[in-house]
C-alpha cells in the first residue's frame, strides 16, 4: 500500500514538472527567437563578407574582421572614447544621484514637490530633451555660449560646443549624467531613509565627525545599492546610441562606430565584428566588477 501511494506520488510530481515545462515553454521559444537567434547569427556574420544582395548567401573569411579592426586607428578611437564617456558619464550620475538623495533626506518646505521635479530629466521624452539641449548650446542664439561668453566671460568668441571634438564629448557627458541622475536617486533614496537614525545618534555620542559618520554608516549601508547602480548605468552608457547621436556626430563612441559601419559604408560583416568586441569587453567588465564587488 506504501508503495502504491510513493508512486501515485511520484506520478504527481512528474506531471506537475511536465506542466511546468509546458507553462514556460512559450516564454523560452520567444526568447529564444527574439535574443538567442539574433545574437548567435551575429557571431556567425561576424566571420563572413555579408553581400548587399539578399539572395547571396554571406561569404565565410575566418577572423580577417577582428584582425584588421585590432589594428585599426578608428576603432582602438572609438574604443577610447566609449570608456571615457561611459565611466564619466556613469560616475556623475551616480554621485548626484546620491547627493540629492542625502539632500531629500532631510525636512525642508516643499520636499515632495521638488522631489517630483527632480525626476523630469529622466522621464521627460528622450527626443524633446536632445533638442531642447541642442537648442540651449546653439553658438548664435543659445543661452549657454550667451552665459559662458557674454555674461561670465569664461572664453571669447563664438564656440559650437557640439561640433568642436574636445569640448562635445564633454558636453554629452553632462547631459547624460544630468539626464539619468534620477535613476540613481530613486535607487538610493529608500535605502537612505531606511538607515536607522540611532546609528548616527551613536556615532554622534562617540565623538564622530560628519565625514566619518557619511564614510563609516551612510556609505557602508549604500555600498551594495551603489555597486548595483553604478553597474547598470556602466550597461546602459556602453551601448548607449540614440542620445549621443541625437545631441553631435562629433562623439564616436563603438555603437555609433558599428552603425556607420554598418549602414554607411555597407560592411555588416564588420560592424558585427564590432558589437561582438562590445559585447566581449562588456562581459569582462561585469564579470570583474561582480567579483570586486563581493569583495568590497
Amino acid at each position: 500500500m506504501i508503495s502504491l501511494t510513493r508512486s501515485g506520488d511520484r506520478t504527481i510530481e512528474e506531471k506537475e514538472a511536465l506542466l511546468g515545462y509546458a507553462l514556460i515553454a512559450p516564454a523560452l521559444l520567444l526568447i529564444a527567437a527574439v535574443i538567442l537567434y539574433p545574437v548567435l547569427y551575429n557571431v556567425y556574420l561576424s566571420f563572413t563578407v555579408v553581400p548587399l544582395r539578399p539572395d547571396e548567401a554571406p561569404q565565410w573569411i575566418g577572423l580577417e574582421h577582428y584582425y584588421s579592426l585590432f589594428g585599426s586607428s578608428a576603432f582602438w578611437s572609438a574604443l577610447r572614447t566609449t570608456i571615457v564617456f561611459t565611466f564619466f558619464s556613469t560616475t556623475l550620475a551616480t554621485l548626484g544621484g546620491l547627493g540629492t538623495a542625502l539632500l531629500f533626506n532631510r525636512s525642508f518646505r516643499g520636499r515632495r514637490y521638488i522631489r517630483g521635479m527632480v525626476l523630469l530629466p529622466y522621464v521627460a521624452p528622450l527626443i524633446s530633451v536632445a533638442f531642447v539641449w541642442r537648442f540651449m548650446l546653439d553658438p548664435l542664439y543659445g543661452i549657454v555660449p550667451f552665459l559662458g561668453s557674454d555674461v561670465l566671460g569664461l572664453y571669447a568668441g563664438e564656440i559650437d560646443i557640439l561640433s568642436n571634438g574636445g569640448t562635445a564629448i564633454w558636453a554629452v557627458i553632462l547631459i547624460d549624467a544630468w539626464r539619468y541622475f534620477p535613476f540613481a536617486f530613486l535607487m538610493l533614496i529608500a535605502r537612505v531613509q531606511a538607515i536607522p537614525g540611532d546609528m548616527y545618534e551613536a556615532a554622534k555620542i562617540d565623538g564622530a565627525s560628519k565625514f566619518a559618520q557619511f564614510k563609516d554608516i551612510t556609505l557602508t549601508e549604500l555600498k551594495y545599492i551603489l555597486a548595483t547602480v553604478f553597474l547598470l548605468r556602466w550597461i546602459w552608457n556602453f551601448n548607449k546610441f540614440a542620445d549621443i547621436w541625437l545631441l553631435t556626430r562629433r562623439v564616436e563612441t563603438l555603437p555609433i562606430y558599428a552603425y556607420q559601419v554598418a549602414f554607411a559604408n555597407y560592411q555588416h560583416g564588420q560592424a558585427a565584428a564590432i558589437s561582438m568586441v562590445l559585447f566581449l569587453a562588456l562581459i569582462v567588465f561585469v564579470l570583474g566588477y561582480v567579483a570586486w564587488a563581493l569583495d568590497w
